[in-house]
């Protein structure tokens, strides 16, 4: 059995997929990649794919698919996983060669060990093209570093600090278990993939090693701010999704369930701003409705969120107050480099 599989979606990923298939070879034998080619039809995608199943076989796998979007192919190559651990990398992305493999020797000491993990957090770098500095996410603060730990072990993630696919490497099984299926046809559901599976999380384990690259700097990429205004259906409607299932989790521990609060929070956010900036009524109609769908699904995290820093800036009265929020959204933009 594998130790690791990496699902990579791809869709008309000619340009850049050789970038990060290449970078995940380097974890050899103990890996299998799943190449899931979306529906690939304006390039050389799906015959990429083929090309390094030829050549790495026992290692690359070339799935093809009808297009069902970044969720839909999430979906198939966990359906194909075979390996212990489960890890997703978008193909215009790629992995540190040293920290991949500092990741493998951890992953086999563990399946080696009396205790399972359920998921591993590493840290991420925005790659983002033509920043001098790069921005590395890291929780050093927050999580024990390099041993088994649980939720009453860990503190608060600080404000800025961002849990994203990009952190995680889950178990398999429980990914399975926990009947994770992302939506077809939606972008940003990469917020559901770190979302869902955490109320069956138990055991963790925090890497601090600069695992994965983040690029930023393409055009029509899903996070670029005029695509993200552009597509304020399909961010509301994974936003309301994890609004609903915050609200079914009944028994969380504490700490468990702040940390899937200021997920959520965050992702309000994000949603806020995006309507904010869109600069229709209809769409600061429609940011009304979702803080009222908050409230109306779980006033306890609500409150948390709405009376909270993020929550209290994205909620401002009045034009004024819509200025001040895009001010202090362009500013976190500026320190961070996300986007």
């Amino acid at each position: 059995m594998k130790l690791l599989s990496v699902a990579v979606p791809c869709y008309n990923s000619e340009a850049y997929m050789r970038k990060c298939i290449d970078s995940l070879l380097v974890g050899g034998e103990d890996v299998e990649i799943l190449l899931v080619d979306d529906g690939s039809t304006k390039d050389a995608t799906p015959g990429i794919a083929d090309e390094y199943e030829e050549k790495y076989p026992g290692i690359v796998k070339a799935i093809h698919q009808e297009n069902k979007g970044h969720g839909g192919a999430v979906n198939t190559g966990l359906a194909n996983a075979t390996g212990l651990y489960f890890k997703v990398v978008d193909s215009d992305d790629w992995v540190n060669a040293e920290a991949y493999r500092e990741i493998l020797k951890t992953l086999d000491e563990i399946t080696r060990g009396p205790q399972n993990v359920d998921v591993l957090f590493s840290n991420y770098v925005y790659e983002k093209e033509g920043a001098a500095k790069k921005r590395v996410m890291r929780y050093t603060k927050s999580f024990p570093v390099g041993r088994i730990f649980g939720w009453e072990d860990m503190k608060r993630l600080g404000p800025s600090h961002y849990v994203l696919m990009h952190s995680l490497i889950f178990r398999t099984e429980l990914l399975k278990e926990c009947g994770l299926k992302l939506p077809e046809h939606t972008f940003y559901v990469d917020n559901l993939f770190a979302f869902i599976p955490f109320p069956s999380v138990k055991t963790m384990y925090y890497l601090d090693v600069n695992f994965y690259r983040y690029y930023i700097g393409r055009a029509d990429q899903s996070v670029n701010e005029k695509v993200m205004i552009s597509r304020l259906d399909q961010q509301l409607r994974v936003n309301n999704q994890m609004i609903e299932f915050m609200g079914e989790q009944k028994g969380l521990k504490p700490n468990q369930r702040e940390f899937m609060i200021h997920s959520l929070a965050i992702i309000m956010t994000v949603s806020s701003i995006m309507l904010i900036r869109s600069g229709t009524e209809e769409s600061l109609e429609k940011k009304r409705e979702l803080w009222t769908r908050l409230k109306k699904k779980d006033l306890g995290v609500f409150l948390r969120i709405r009376w909270g820093f993020t929550g209290s800036v994205m909620n401002l009265p009045g034009k004024s107050g819509r200025k001040l929020s895009v001010y202090g959204y362009k500013l976190c933009q500026k320190i961070y480099g996300f986007n």
